[in-house]
């Protein structure tokens, strides 16, 4: 398929992602400072790099929106 498809103007809100990431694949300096939590939530830009690791989804969406960012998840 090589047809091109307009996705209409770009936003000034850069998209961002939002993914659970396992508190045990973290170094273990970030493990010693989470606590009891066994997921954590990272948003990262679209370059892959990470912005920000959160307690839960919901925080991760209202701190991305707060700076003016597109949140979408990633599975």
């Amino acid at each position: 398929m090589d047809t091109r498809y307009d996705f209409g103007q770009e936003t000034d809100h850069p998209i961002v992602y939002v993914r659970a990431v396992k508190v045990g694949d973290l170094p273990a300096d970030m493990r010693d400072q989470v606590g009891d939590l066994t997921t954590l939530y990272a948003v990262h830009t679209a370059e892959g790099e990470r912005l920000a690791l959160v307690r839960d989804r919901k925080l991760a969406f209202l701190l991305a929106r707060q700076n003016n960012m597109e949140p979408v998840t990633v599975h």
